[in-house]
C-alpha cells in the first residue's frame, strides 16, 4: 500500500459542504488524530462506510468544525487502499486548516488524478473506465454525461474484452498446438479460424464506427456558419448562444475574424464558428478573415450556409454546399431574414429569422436528427484519439492475419499479427501501457479525483 495522500475533493469555492478525501497507508490513523467521534469511540473502530459525527480539530486541541467522517478499509474502497473522507462545512479556510492538520500527521498532498490512478493500478478500474471518470466530470452536455457514465460503468470495456477474449482463445489454441504437438488437441478447422478472425474484425469495425459520435458528444460538433457578407451570420450566432457574442452591423464585412462559441441545440453540443463573409476583397485584413473562414469550414462536421432570403440565388453558395457535401460534411442551407420577406424558402433550404426566432425550432430538430444523441447512452463508444488509434491498430493487425489465413499460410505465421492485435487492445484497457503514457492520461484529471 502506498503512502497516504489527501486533497480537497470539492474544489476551492465556498459551498454548503466540503469534502477532504484520503487514501493510502496510515490515512485512517491520521484522521483519528484530528477527528474525535461524539460517541467517544476512536475513529476507525466503528462500521466501515458509515458516516460518524464528531469534532474536527487542528491536531493541537483547537476546534475547526463539527463534521462527519467515514473510513473504508482496503480493498473495499475506490482506490483499493485504506481510504477515508472528512465532510465539513464548505469554508475554504476550514478545509485548508484541516488539510494542514492532516499534513502534520505525515499525509501528503495528492497530485492530479492520483486517487483514480491508484484505483487503476490496484485493478479497481481499467484505463477506459478511469478515462470515463474524467469525462463525466468534464461532461458539457446530457449526452456526454450519459456516455461517460456508461464508460465508467464498463460499457466500452465489455466490447473491447469481447474481442480480446475471442482472439486470446484462438491464439492460445495455436500456441498449444505448436508447443505440444503430441497432445490430443481438437484441431481448429480453416472455417473456425476464418470465423474467429472475421468476428473480431467486424466487432472492431463496429467499435471504430462509434468514434465520431463519441467524440462529438464529448467535444461538441464543430460547426461553421458561412455565407456572403451581411447574410446574418453573426445575428444567428447571437440568437443561438442567447447573448450578443458577435458584433452585428448593417455594413458588410463587419466580421474580420472567426468568432467561436458553444451552445446546446436539440440536445447536441455545437462548437459554433462565426466566419467572415465569403467574398473577393482588396482589404488585407478582411482577406485574412476570409481565409480563416475557409479553414473553419474545412474542419467542420456541420456547415450552415446562410443566404439572404431577399437576394437572388448565388452559384457560389450552391458550389460551396456541393463541395462541403462531397467532403462528407453535413450541410444545411438557411434562407435568413425571413421576418422581412413574406416568401417561402428556396428549394432545399430552411427559412429562418434570428430576430423573431422563426425557423429556429425546425433548425434545432434537423440538427438533432442528423446528430442523434440517443436516450440511454449505454452503448460503449470510443471517445478520444488514444482509444481510436489503439482500436485501429488492432483492426489492421486482425485484417492482416485474416488475409494471411485466406492466403493459406500456416498458423504460426498468424501469431505475430494476432499478438499485435492483443497488444493494441491491451493498450485500450491499460493492461500493457507504458508508464509515460499513464502519466500523461492522468495529468488531465483534477486534484482530488
Amino acid at each position: 500500500m502506498e503512502e497516504a495522500i489527501a486533497a480537497i475533493a470539492t474544489g476551492g469555492a465556498r459551498a454548503a459542504i466540503g469534502v477532504i478525501r484520503l487514501s493510502g497507508a496510515g490515512c485512517i490513523r491520521a484522521v483519528a488524530k484530528v477527528f474525535a467521534p461524539d460517541s467517544g469511540k476512536p475513529f476507525g473502530t466503528g462500521r466501515p462506510g458509515q458516516l460518524t459525527l464528531g469534532t474536527l480539530t487542528d491536531g493541537e486541541g483547537g476546534t475547526l468544525d463539527h463534521a462527519l467522517a467515514v473510513f473504508f478499509p482496503a480493498p473495499h474502497s475506490y482506490t483499493g487502499e485504506d481510504a477515508a473522507e472528512l465532510h465539513c462545512h464548505g469554508s475554504p479556510m476550514v478545509l485548508t486548516l484541516a488539510l494542514a492538520a492532516l499534513f502534520a500527521q505525515g499525509v501528503r498532498q495528492a497530485g492530479p488524478g492520483e486517487f483514480t490512478r491508484r484505483a487503476f493500478l490496484n485493478g479497481k478500474l481499467d484505463l477506459m473506465e478511469a478515462e470515463g471518470v474524467a469525462d463525466l466530470i468534464d461532461a458539457p452536455s446530457p449526452a456526454a454525461a450519459r456516455q461517460a457514465a456508461a464508460q465508467l460503468g464498463g460499457a466500452l470495456s465489455r466490447r473491447v474484452e469481447e474481442v480480446y477474449d475471442g482472439l486470446l482463445e484462438l491464439l492460445a489454441h495455436f500456441h498449444a498446438s505448436l508447443d505440444y504437438p503430441d497432445e490430443d488437441l481438437a484441431p481448429f478447422t480453416p472455417e473456425t479460424v476464418e470465423t474467429a478472425l472475421e468476428t473480431a474484425a467486424a466487432r472492431l469495425r463496429g467499435l471504430l464506427a462509434t468514434y465520431e459520435r463519441g467524440k462529438y458528444r464529448r467535444e461538441g460538433v464543430p460547426t461553421a456558419i458561412v455565407g456572403k457578407p451581411n447574410a446574418g451570420k453573426s445575428t444567428l450566432l447571437n440568437a443561438l448562444v442567447g447573448y450578443d457574442r458577435a458584433i452585428v452591423a448593417d455594413l458588410p464585412g463587419t466580421t474580420r475574424d472567426t468568432v467561436e462559441e458553444t451552445c446546446l441545440l436539440g440536445g447536441v453540443l455545437l462548437r459554433l464558428t462565426d466566419t467572415a463573409g465569403l467574398r473577393d476583397t482588396d482589404d488585407p485584413v478582411e482577406r485574412l478573415g476570409v481565409e480563416r473562414s475557409r479553414r473553419a469550414m474545412e474542419g467542420a462536421a456541420l456547415v450552415l450556409i446562410l443566404r439572404d432570403l431577399g437576394g437572388s440565388l448565388d452559384e457560389e453558395d450552391a458550389a460551396l454546399a456541393a463541395q462541403a457535401e462531397a467532403e462528407g460534411r453535413q450541410v444545411l442551407l438557411l434562407d435568413t431574414k425571413a421576418d422581412l420577406y413574406h416568401r417561402p424558402p428556396r428549394p432545399g433550404a430552411m427559412a429562418v429569422s434570428a430576430k423573431t426566432g422563426q425557423g429556429l425550432k425546425e433548425l434545432e430538430d434537423e440538427i438533432a436528427r442528423r446528430f442523434p444523441q440517443g436516450e440511454s447512452g449505454g452503448e460503449g463508444m470510443l471517445a478520444n484519439l488514444r482509444q481510436m488509434e489503439a482500436a485501429r491498430r488492432a483492426l489492421e493487425a486482425v485484417e492482416r492475419a485474416l488475409a494471411a489465413h485466406r492466403a493459406g499460410v500456416t498458423p504460426d505465421f498468424l501469431l505475430t499479427d494476432g499478438e499485435e492485435a492483443l497488444s493494441a487492445l491491451g493498450e485500450l484497457s491499460g493492461k500493457n501501457l507504458r508508464e509515460d503514457m499513464v502519466e500523461r492520461i492522468f495529468q488531465r484529471f483534477c486534484v482530488g479525483k
